[in-house]
């Protein structure tokens, strides 16, 4: 039998992604079965996942109808249903439409969804986000917001938050856990850890395909290993890449199991994560 290459211990992709049918892309299928691949190899026990309504097939990616988001967390449900040993669900909702965003929470938990996704469909300290994050609170849902690391400007097409925005949110609701994504995913890292350093129920995640040196050490020192989480988002690769500098930083054994799996079991519900143990 083959080893992974990041070892035999529990590691939970905290930040992952899957395509369906209606995503626009005739290679979705073949996506997919190259992310469970990659997630053998490398040694995943739990791929976290969401699907980003049509990714801008139908409506805008960071702006999906109600419709794009039904019918992509129901290709969600699916791919859950047929890979419960590996996979598990973010419900994705977009903010702009509360009650839908509420309905679609508390229907995809009813069949197993462990947390839920925030797309740049509104900036992260916009009240509108209030109803969702006091709901995930009390479902002890994990929020996954998508973030750039220091936002400078607005851009097109997306209401983009960063570090210090979502710390707004989260200061708002103490009793939830909310997940910064991809430090790695572009912008200025070295801003979000200072922005976040007093909110302790912020958690980033590691995800993105950038992999610059000192970016681990650098959170590490700012924020301890208790509040990050491993993942990686699109490119499996530059995930695989920051397992392996996690080993040259001189954590202990229960640091990095607290990155690679034990931070993840600890916000998201109880019992989410019977493999990793």
């Amino acid at each position: 039998m083959t080893v992974p290459l990041a070892g035999t211990a529990p590691l939970i992709d905290a930040h992952a992604h899957f395509y369906h049918a209606g995503a626009g892309r005739s290679d979705w299928q073949a996506l997919n079965d190259a992310r469970f691949r990659a997630g053998e190899r490398i040694g995943i026990t739990y791929h976290v996942a969401s699907v980003l309504g049509s990714y801008g097939f139908n409506s805008p990616t960071y702006f999906p109808s109600p419709a794009d988001v039904r019918a992509g967390n129901d290709a969600m449900l699916e791919i859950c249903a047929r890979e419960r040993s590996r996979v598990r669900m973010y419900v994705t909702v977009n903010p702009n439409y509360t009650d839908h965003a509420l309905q679609e929470i508390e229907r995809c938990v009813a069949h197993g969804a462990v947390g839920v996704k925030l797309l740049a469909s509104r900036r992260a300290d916009d009240p509108l986000l209030d109803p969702i994050a006091e709901l995930a609170a009390e479902r002890r849902l994990p929020v996954l917001h998508h973030i750039w690391q220091h936002r400078r400007r607005d851009w097109p097409a997306q209401e983009i938050s960063d570090g210090a925005d979502l710390g707004r949110l989260a200061s708002r609701h103490p009793k939830a856990s909310f997940i910064l994504a991809h430090i790695g995913g572009g912008g200025d890292y070295a801003h979000t850890f200072p922005a976040v350093l007093d909110v302790p129920n912020v958690y980033p995640d590691l995800s993105g395909s950038g992999v610059d040196r000192g970016m681990l050490d650098d959170a590490v020192a700012a924020l301890g290993a208790r509040r990050l989480l491993w993942g990686c988002d699109l490119t499996m690769e530059t995930g695989l890449a920051k397992l392996r500098a996690l080993d040259h930083l001189g954590l202990g054994e229960d640091e990095l199991a607290d990155i690679r799996w034990r931070n993840a079991a600890r916000i998201f519900p109880m019992n989410a994560f019977p493999l990793a143990s």
